[in-house]
């Protein structure tokens, strides 16, 4: 289908890089503003928003407001906004870029869990060379200015990655290719 076409069947959900949610309003209230603005019925949205609270680990969070969660939860908080209308595809900008190491990680681990629950189609774009390889099963090099593609890697690792998976030769081969395109694609010369 063509973007607007896909736009008008909301056929995707969104995550930004920073997350977005409404200090007002509760974590619920917040997942479950498209299902509001969709026109979904209370009765749906509050089944909606229960089970995508679940599905990101946050059940029992609902009434808490964005201010008594951590980061990553924040961010997961996103991610089952994003998932509540049920869109096919989900587009993540950086999502985990300002988390700490130990919180991105494990965010990681849960967005590979995530998906391979969903079967949802996930396009990421992250700077991160090991988030990129660990999180996808085809990686995307880009340029900058102009943006274009210089590199498409089919990745061959496994959907069972655990995180010690970035010390295998085969993961390191894939990030020196990643890191390869990248350096082609930027002129370092003023």
């Amino acid at each position: 289908m063509s973007p607007d076409e896909a736009r008008r069947r909301r056929a995707y959900g969104y995550v930004f890089q920073t997350v977005g949610l409404y200090p007002w309003r509760t974590i619920a209230r917040n997942v479950g503003l498209p299902l509001e603005i969709m026109g979904f019925s209370r009765e749906e949205q509050e089944s909606r928003v229960k089970n995508v609270l679940q599905l990101v680990d946050l059940e029992g969070f609902g009434g808490k407001y964005p201010w008594q969660l951590s980061g990553g939860m924040q961010q997961r908080a996103s991610i089952a906004r994003a998932l509540a209308f049920d869109a096919d595809i989900l587009l993540m900008d950086e999502p985990f870029g300002a988390l700490d190491e130990i919180v991105r990680d494990h965010l990681n681990e849960q967005l590979l869990a995530l998906w391979a629950r969903t079967g949802k189609t996930i396009g990421f774009v992250t700077h991160s060379i090991p988030e990129a390889v660990y999180l996808s099963t085809r990686i995307v090099v880009m340029s900058p200015r102009p943006g274009r593609i210089t590199d498409v890697i089919e990745n061959p690792l496994s959907a069972e990655r655990p995180l010690d998976i970035r010390d295998t030769p085969e993961f390191l081969e894939i990030a020196h290719r990643v890191r390869e395109g990248l350096r082609a694609g930027h002129a370092y010369d003023d």
